[in-house]
């Protein structure tokens, strides 16, 4: 059950993904979770860091979702600014949300991943929709008060996981 919560692969920010390395695995389309992922919680502006890093994406061939449990008024806002489709109030952890993220990427697990910064939505989600998880660490501390609950056993977690096993750092 443990295994579920474990990314298969932990970066510090999006922007140290490589994009080139996730094409020549066949990735087509990225699942991003939004608050603390591309952009940080308490902020309703996308950077243009983050733009240009989806601009390569693009140019890769590659397609984006934002898939958040936000308020869609939140999520469309910031979607909005980047040009990517969204899919809010998803329930994450639940599978159909990611099954519906993929449905609007176009893509198939074996061709999706999922990034995220946190162990139960995006990691959880994205291991029971079968599709490969990369976490990141989360962009500020600002957080809404049952993730600063999750926060302490995810810290948890992840200590274990760093001492029974290294984490795949990219």
């Amino acid at each position: 059950m443990l295994k579920l919560l474990y990314p298969d692969s932990f970066v510090k920010t999006i922007f140290e993904i490589d994009i080139e390395e996730l094409k020549a695995r066949g990735i087509r389309g990225l699942i991003l979770d939004l608050d603390n992922t591309i952009v940080p919680r308490n902020s309703a502006v996308a950077t243009d860091e983050l733009k240009e890093w989806l601009s390569r994406l693009e140019q890769q061939g590659m397609k984006a979702c934002i898939l958040s449990n936000n308020w869609k008024q939140r999520v469309s806002s910031i979607a909005a600014q980047v040009g990517l489709p969204l899919v809010a109030r998803a329930a994450k952890p639940r599978r159909g949300a990611f099954a519906q993220a993929m449905k609007v990427l176009g893509t198939s697990k074996e061709e999706t991943v999922v990034i995220g910064d946190q162990l139960f939505t995006d990691v959880l989600g994205g291991n029971l929709a079968g599709i490969h998880t990369i976490l990141v660490v989360p962009m500020s501390n600002h957080e809404a008060p049952h993730t600063k609950i999750l926060r302490k056993l995810e810290r948890r977690i992840m200590k274990r996981r760093t001492t029974r096993e290294a984490p795949n750092l990219r």
